[in-house]
């Protein structure tokens, strides 16, 4: 594990593995670069280089009190990628890191930023509104902060049913997915983990997708009870000047994991392409 810090003084654990063009794994809430494994092995074995990094606060980064909104995991990234050098990068993020990814490109990645592809991602935004009426009320967030906050670990052992769609009839829990959801959500600091639900949720990233004009792809399962599609990705697309929407049936919101192999060969081809 490498270690950036930031001007801040903030700690960003990341991952930099193999050569060639680059690959930028943003990850999602409240997890780490590990859940990116099936995807970073994957890709070093075709001749990529992989690269993930810890969000502030989540996985092996620092656990800081401060900085967690979008604006600062964008910069942070921005002081990473400077200092890798990272250029004709294809960035990928999974739902909160779909927007992370989504504010790099567009505020910073002019000049580094090959393609662009959001997983499950929250853009444009979660939050219902007068202008998102269809949108998630503000009630069922501050539900998750609630629980979050009174028992942070039975929150984040329940919360990965849903999430991989192990609650669907005739869908068989695989433990050890569960386990290691959990034990990534465990290494993360809770005041980071609480604050990011309002970054992922609240953020309003409409100008960010305007402003991307490198090729994106849009994926997204239709039975995401995390992020749901009607209110993200059928949005972003409208809004993307070079966008490309992959709609996956059935599929969860963790179906990077669950789906691996479709998830990765349909990765390549469009970094192929």
């Amino acid at each position: 594990m490498g270690l950036l810090k930031t001007k801040d003084g903030t700690d960003i654990s990341y991952k930099d593995w193999g050569s060639g063009q680059p690959i930028v794994f943003h990850h999602g809430w409240p997890l780490s670069s590990d859940d990116w494994d099936a995807q970073m092995l994957y890709f070093l074995g075709k001749g990529y280089r992989v690269i993930a990094h810890d969000r502030r606060g989540h996985g092996r980064s620092s656990q800081t009190a401060t900085g967690h909104d979008m604006d600062t995991y964008a910069a942070d990234f921005a002081e990473l990628a400077g200092a890798l050098d990272l250029r004709n990068a294809i960035h990928i993020g999974h739902s909160t890191g779909g927007g992370e990814a989504a504010r790099y490109v567009a505020q910073y990645g002019r000049d580094r930023v090959a393609k662009l592809v959001l997983i499950g991602a929250v853009p444009p935004i979660m939050v219902k509104t007068a202008a998102n009426p269809a949108g998630l009320p503000i009630e069922v967030l501050d539900s998750l902060r609630s629980q979050l906050a009174a028992n942070r670990s039975e929150f984040y052992w329940n919360f990965p049913i849903p999430f991989y769609g192990f609650n669907r009839k005739g869908a068989a829990v695989s433990e050890a997915v569960r386990v290691n959801w959990w034990r990534q959500s465990m290494m993360g600091g809770a005041k980071a983990q609480y604050d990011c639900i309002k970054a992922f949720s609240e953020t309003d990233f409409t100008e960010d997708l305007k402003r991307i004009d490198v090729p994106t792809l849009v994926m997204h399962g239709d039975d995401d009870q995390i992020v749901p599609i009607a209110d993200s990705a059928l949005l972003s697309i409208k809004l993307l000047k070079n966008g490309s929407l992959k709609i996956y049936e059935n599929y969860p919101h963790g179906m990077c994991t669950t789906q691996a192999d479709i998830v990765n060969a349909d990765l390549l081809d469009f970094i192929k392409s």
